[in-house]
């Protein structure tokens, strides 16, 4: 009776060990601040599909291509008002978390490709984002996206752990101290 007494208290202890620190591991991406909007996590985090897009006008790159690293992967326009408000933001993000491993990608889906994007940037003064587009909007199907901007954060592994719908306040110490948290190394 005692053995069993024993081998009952060292399973409770090891599974009231195991918990906190499995559900630790996780803690990085829970509780987003406010100014990261319309957050949801994806549970569980889901690979994100491979479909190619453009960078420039003519290399051609997917989500593997940032294997090893966090992505902060944004869909924007430049005739989506709320994404024009949003980009200078993000691209301070990426100023401010470009040593910690973390990429913020900013996807395109305007048609009019590279140009209008290279145009926008130059007039906005972004100067830390790469010009990606997904110009047949693969990507942005494959993923469910159904409005712009919506910005899915994606691990160092490939997978989606969330998504925030609309516009968030990216370059707040809050956000930027969130993103570090959830996506870096």
């Amino acid at each position: 009776m005692l053995r069993v007494a024993l081998a009952a208290l060292s399973v409770l202890v090891i599974v009231g060990i195991s918990l906190p620190l499995a559900s630790a591991e996780g803690q990085g991406c829970a509780a987003p601040p406010e100014a990261m909007g319309r957050f949801l996590a994806t549970e569980p985090p889901e690979p994100v599909p491979g479909e190619p897009f453009a960078e420039g006008t003519e290399t051609v790159r997917t989500i593997a291509d940032w294997r090893g690293r966090g992505v902060v992967m944004n869909f924007w326009a430049t005739w989506c008002a709320p994404c024009v408000r949003e980009m200078p933001a993000l691209d301070r993000l990426q100023a401010a978390v470009a040593d910690d491993g973390i990429a913020v990608l900013t996807v395109s889906a305007d048609r009019a490709g590279a140009k209008a994007v290279e145009e926008f940037y130059t007039v906005n003064g972004i100067t830390h984002l790469p010009v990606l587009i997904d110009k047949r909007m693969k990507l942005i199907r494959r993923l469910g996206v159904g409005g712009l901007p919506t910005t899915v954060l994606i691990d160092a592994g490939g997978r989606e752990l969330a998504r925030v719908t609309g516009v968030a306040e990216w370059d707040s110490p809050e956000v930027v101290a969130f993103v570090r948290r959830c996506l870096g190394g």
